[in-house]
């Protein structure tokens, strides 16, 4: 690191997102690349601020009854129990996170989110001078100040991409001697969702300042780890406070008495609340209570209160809670004074019917930082093209109408309403202390209706996760009405040792359905070693233990397979799906480890569809689809996002992969079920495709020989491929229009026995959908009973190579409960082997037939 003077922020490339042109190989991104850990799908909302319309951390100042904290990207002072807030930092194409108040009350640090990384920074309270502390393109954050404000301890990536504790002096001209104050340590743990390299995260400072506490994960397998202490001037010397599997937003704080340890905590529990045990670690009891989350906690400077951000109301919202007697006192911005003149936008939304409606919108100001209105749940996209973005795009559902405020000037609006109404957009100007009415009247794009009559359904949602906001299936149904999603499933999940919507868990429509969304429960079924289960409409209960092949823990065991629970599953009535199969296309010559289950699972008949577009690479799963559909395997697609609805930070809305199943219009889960399982559909996230092939939909069967064809395509975005897939070779390219949006197109093709699809796809991104690249699959349609592609020999061997190596990896699991598990698995596995070695010798294959 180097200390470096005063820097001003770069202003943004002004909107380029909602007005500039794709390039033809957009480079997408993760949105903190140099982060070098697994599953940033956890620790970027779990531990790294975001951007919320709300208030997301504070720091008392030291008259213990003012506060300094983060709202909206910039850094806040409001004094308890007032009305009024004071904007202290609002830095252009940037947002302020963070605060830590000087002992002294003259001085605060913080951390700067400028769309490369996070930087820290310090603020003079009298002049408000800001001073850049770092600048080393790392992800730093916590910073805490010592009590005698000499020294700053944060948790930086600096050096090795791993989330370590740092520690420097600070004076006023900035940081010198800044060094790692543990070291860096490999684990011998094979750790699924944490780095191999332990992580010192959430630190805090003693009273006397002599002592860091913080949270580490050394030998650990789950969870962030337990809580230490280590001394400053005796680094080696470090103790363990705490056993426990703390979660990564723990944040351990001593109180001022020096005796009471604060920190938050599930427990056991689905929601995160505040806890309080001793320095020394003894056993610890709750302070706080409720079915929604507390965090980011911090004493006032006399022990007698609590700073704390809870979601109790859905949004984030900052509360003051008395120790004494736990009184709580909110702390609201309803008077706002800025450091920009503002201005108020008014935006309503009405479809073609003049009926108002829900939708996403994206608006950013010429500032470059994007806006929502007060409580709106913002959320960000998890990567971006650094060449036509400065940061992700951050978005809200709006009820509409939404009324914001705006710096004046510039903003330009982005509203998008599912995939079936063109995008709208507008950039306005904004006239200081004037409302602005805005009026977004959406147009719709739909295909034409011969080619179905369709819901569309995500069918891999979470309603929560650990994130920043408090979802209920009321507000799941608002998201997906937003994104014109006819059904929503939420797959209930344990997150490690908590199930977070196991309360919601039914086996019939939510309550809180309506005309236009049904909301769904279902059940995602996890184990790290075979693949993960999406269970779609259980009848009677919930299947625990709900995930098998956790090293180090008590179900360890890779006993329950997914067949077993496939079996369970179906006994319930079930549909049985394999969600996010593939990240890259499978390689069963080289790769390291291949135990994913799904070959035998479909040879052997337990799964009725495969998530070809969902949290993965749909180009590689698609390959395995192909694959499996030359062999004659009749294996539907769906489609699901795996969004975390309560995520202030995600990969997309809910519906953002979606299967539009043909179900004659109706709506309930019944009719959806069947479609999804006959193949009727087609899955996407943005280009709505049509097909008819003599007529005949997706998941029909025809005679092979000469076929006239229909295809229609109306996309939101522009697409670059368009092609008919027979046997998973293209036999037709269709020449797109200029806008390469809209075709319509017929003719005529000889076919051999197989199946036949339309699909459409992108070389790269589009900043306008929230994924990988755009993608869009039909069904096929079939040609010929059961008739195997050319190919259909050298897939089955690719398959039998494929067991091989799943056989390999389940015989050296040497922690299965009973040899009668392994036994069981091993033979089950040998199946499906031979099933594949029958068919690639040219044989037929009982168990091959049963998989059709």
């Amino acid at each position: 690191m180097k200390r470096l003077a005063h820097a001003a922020p770069v202003l943004a490339t002004f909107l380029v997102m909602m007005f500039g042109a794709a390039s033809a190989q957009a480079a997408r991104e993760p949105v903190l690349k140099q982060v070098d850990l697994p599953h940033s799908y956890y620790w970027r909302e779990l531990y790294l601020p975001q951007l919320t319309a709300g208030p997301s951390s504070a720091s008392f100042l030291p008259d213990g009854n003012t506060l300094v904290y983060s709202m909206g990207g910039s850094l806040w002072r409001q004094r308890i129990g007032d009305d009024n807030a004071t904007e202290l930092t609002h830095p252009k194409a940037a947002y302020d996170y963070q605060p830590d108040a000087s002992r002294d009350g003259r001085s605060v640090v913080f951390t700067r989110y400028d769309g490369n990384a996070l930087e820290l920074w310090r603020l003079d309270l009298a002049s408000g001078r800001e001073q850049r502390l770092t600048d080393q393109g790392a992800v730093n954050v916590e910073p805490r100040l010592s009590p005698n404000g000499k020294l700053l301890a944060w948790v930086s990536t600096a050096g090795t991409g791993h989330f370590n504790l740092f520690i420097a002096d600070i004076d006023a001209a900035g940081l010198h001697h800044p060094h790692l104050l543990l070291g860096e340590r490999k684990s011998t743990l094979d750790r699924y969702y944490y780095s191999a390299f332990d992580h010192a995260i959430n630190p805090s400072w003693s009273p006397d300042g002599k002592t860091i506490y913080y949270v580490s994960n050394p030998e650990i397998g789950w969870g962030t780890g337990d809580i230490f202490a280590v001394d400053v001037d005796h680094p080696a010397q470090r103790r363990r406070v705490l056993s426990e599997e703390t979660s990564w937003s723990a944040r351990p704080e001593l109180a001022p008495d020096g005796k009471r340890l604060l920190y938050a905590s599930y427990h056991g529990r689905q929601h995160q609340q505040l806890w309080l045990t001793t320095a020394d670690g003894a056993a610890p009891l709750p302070l706080s209570f409720g079915p929604f989350d507390r965090r980011n906690a911090r004493w006032s400077p006399d022990g007698s209160r609590i700073a704390v951000i809870d979601n109790r109301d859905g949004d984030t919202a900052l509360r003051v809670i008395e120790t004494l007697g736990g009184a709580s006192q909110d702390v609201v911005a309803t008077q706002r004074h800025y450091r920009s003149p503002q201005a108020k936008l008014t935006l309503d939304i009405i479809d073609e019917h003049g009926q108002r409606t829900p939708a996403r919108v994206a608006i950013v100001a010429g500032d470059g930082r994007a806006y929502a209105p007060p409580h709106a749940w913002v959320s960000a996209d998890d990567g971006f093209d650094r060449a036509l973005q400065h940061s992700e795009t951050h978005y809200f559902h709006c009820a509409p109408p939404c009324t914001l405020d705006v710096p004046a000037g510039k903003a330009a609006i982005w509203v998008q309403h599912g995939f079936a109404y063109a995008p709208w957009r507008r950039t306005v100007e904004l006239s200081k202390d004037h409302t602005t009415q805005l009026t977004a009247t959406l147009v719709p794009d739909a295909l034409p209706t011969a080619y179905g009559n369709f819901v569309s359904a995500d069918l891999h949602i979470h309603m929560n996760y650990g994130g920043h906001y408090r979802n209920t299936p009321a507000h799941l149904a608002l998201q997906a009405r937003a994104e014109d999603l006819d059904i929503a499933w939420d797959l209930v999940v344990n997150k490690e040792e908590r199930v977070p919507d196991i309360a919601s868990f039914r086996t019939d429509a939510d309550p809180a359905s309506t005309p236009q969304t049904l909301v769904l429960h279902g059940q995602e079924y996890h184990t790290s070693f075979w693949g993960h289960l999406g269970l779609l409409h259980l009848t009677d209960h919930y299947i625990t233990q709900g995930y098998s092949a956790y090293r180090h823990t008590a179900m360890a065991s890779p006993w329950p397979t997914n067949a077993a629970v496939a079996d369970l599953a179906h006994a319930q009535g079930a549909l049985v799906g394999y969600v996010h199969p593939f990240d890259v296309l499978p390689d069963p010559e080289h790769d390291p480890v291949l135990s994913n289950e799904l070959p035998a699972d479909v040879i052997e008949g337990k799964v009725d569809y495969i998530e070809v577009m969902g949290f993965s690479d749909h180009k590689a799963t698609a390959t395995v689809w192909y694959r499996l559909l030359n062999l004659g395997l009749r294996l539907p697609t769906g489609a699901g996002t795996d969004a975390m609805a309560n995520y202030a930070s995600l990969r997309g809305p809910v519906g953002m992969n979606r299967v539009f199943l043909d179900t004659g219009g109706q709506r309930d889960a019944a009719s959806a079920l069947a479609a999804l399982k006959a193949g009727h559909g087609f899955a996407s996230n943005g280009p709505l495709l049509g097909f008819l092939l003599d007529g005949a939909k997706p998941g029909a069967q025809l005679a092979p020989g000469r076929h006239h064809y229909r295809v229609a395509l109306r996309s939101p975005v522009a697409v670059d491929h368009l092609e008919l897939v027979h046997n998973g070779q293209v036999v037709k390219t269709f020449t797109l229009g200029s806008d390469r949006r809209h075709l319509d197109a017929e003719g005529d093709l000889d076919l051999d026995g197989g199946w036949v699809l339309l699909r459409a796809w992108n070389d790269g991104a589009d900043p306008q959908v929230l994924d990988l690249y755009p993608y869009a699959t039909t069904n096929p349609v079939w040609l010929g009973d059961h008739v195997l592609a050319a190919s259909a020999r050298d897939d089955a061997a690719w398959f039998a190579r494929w067991m091989d190596r799943t056989i390999e990896a389940a015989a050296a699991r040497d922690d299965y409960n009973t040899a009668a598990e392994k036994r069981m698995t091993l033979d089950y596995l040998g199946k499906a082997r031979a099933a594949y070695r029958a068919l690639a010798a040219g044989k037929s294959s009982s168990t091959a037939e049963a998989g059709r």
